[in-house]
């Protein structure tokens, strides 16, 4: 069992994956949609809004997110997010785990 409580004074972070556990897929949370325009070659990520709003731009296209949505960013979207509401946060998961498959776009 893996049990652990994300910490709220920090923008986002990883409860576990494949670096410290047998969990072959990362699970991550965010307090704030982070704006970092980036795409993955390989990974899919599974977003979870669990509170509040939030602004998602995929591929150029605007998607408001709130409370109980989900969305599915898949391999080669361009991606990152504006603003959030204060109360904001979402769970992410992301598959298949690719070290490094993070790629930088310029915006």
């Amino acid at each position: 069992m893996i049990h652990q409580t994300p910490d709220r004074n920090v923008a986002k972070g990883w409860f576990v994956g494949p670096w410290n556990s047998a969990v072959p897929i990362p699970v991550g949370y965010a307090n704030e949609g982070v704006n970092e325009l980036h795409q993955h070659d390989q990974m899919f990520e599974i977003y979870l809004v669990a509170r509040g709003t939030s602004t998602a731009v995929v591929n150029q296209q605007i998607i408001q997110l709130q409370a109980g949505d989900m969305l599915v960013v898949e391999p080669g979207e361009t991606h990152s997010f504006g603003h959030s509401s204060l109360d904001y946060f979402h769970f992410v998961i992301q598959t298949p785990f690719v070290p490094g498959d993070k790629i930088l776009v310029e915006k």
